[in-house]
């Protein structure tokens, strides 16, 4: 069975998300997976994400951030219950918080790597530690506080769509 990425296992109907949507055609697409006890994503920004001459956005950043945050909180809450991603009920997560510190200029042009830890899960709300790094510098790091979006939620969106 090929290796899935978290963001993978949402259904059609929850996959439009700018940042991690595999069905937004416009957005990042990002994709994130265990490695070990962490969760690793690999995004190379494009050109357009420019903030000043050969450095990235920095919502670029907080965006990659965020999605690869709830994306980590959905993963760590299936590995809580001891199931595996594709089971029902399904598990989505939604941002509360999101904090960014922004330690170094993020150099544009080679690829980014997202590195999440996974500090508390409490109920229905996971905390996730993220450093971006580029060529081994850590360039920014966050925090985000997800929590699972309730079930009744989840029904309202399916029959909208």
């Amino acid at each position: 069975m090929t290796k899935l990425a978290f963001q993978n296992y949402n259904p059609d109907e929850l996959s439009n998300c700018y940042g991690c949507g595999r069905l937004n055609e416009h957005g990042l697409q990002i994709k994130s997976f265990w490695q070990g006890d962490e969760s690793v994503c690999v995004h190379t920004p494009r050109p357009y994400y420019i903030a000043i001459p050969g450095f990235v956005y920095g919502g670029l950043i907080a965006s990659l951030i965020d999605c690869h945050g709830t994306g980590t909180a959905a993963a760590a809450g299936y590995r809580a219950e001891g199931r595996s991603m594709e089971t029902e009920p399904s598990l989505r997560y939604v941002t509360a918080s999101l904090k960014v510190d922004y330690l170094k200029p993020t150099p544009l042009g080679p690829p980014l790597e997202l590195r999440g830890r996974v500090i508390e899960i409490k109920g229905r709300k996971v905390v996730v530690a993220i450093t971006v790094s580029c060529e081994d510098e850590v360039c920014a790091r966050g925090e985000v506080v997800a929590v699972q979006v309730p079930d009744s939620f989840l029904a309202r969106s399916t029959a909208s769509s």
